[in-house]
């Protein structure tokens, strides 16, 4: 998966640098979903929640082409998405 870092739309709050949001791509049980909401669904954004080789939550908004993704937004779990990635990974692994 190749990313887009040109002119990023938004700044990394320092508690996430660029290689965090790459490694939450990469994670296996990460969670991609596309919004039911027609407001993000016309501009074809997704979301992916995911974890860093370090065990870092990463919730992410981004676009893809299917070969290039371009992060749109990218911030550290909240509770309630840490909850549901973990829920989610549990059913994977119990499946």
């Amino acid at each position: 998966m190749e990313f887009d870092w040109n002119n990023p739309p938004f700044e990394l709050d320092g508690s996430l640098i660029q290689r965090d949001v790459e490694e939450s791509f990469e994670d296996p049980f990460a969670i991609r979903l596309l919004p039911d909401s027609s407001r993000f669904g016309l501009q074809a954004r997704f979301f992916n929640l995911g974890m860093t080789a370090a065990g870092v939550g990463v919730f992410s908004v981004y676009r893809t082409n299917g070969r290039l993704v371009r992060v749109l937004l990218a911030r550290p779990f909240d509770a309630e998405e840490r909850f549901f990635y973990q829920r989610k990974r549990d059913q994977t692994l119990q499946g």
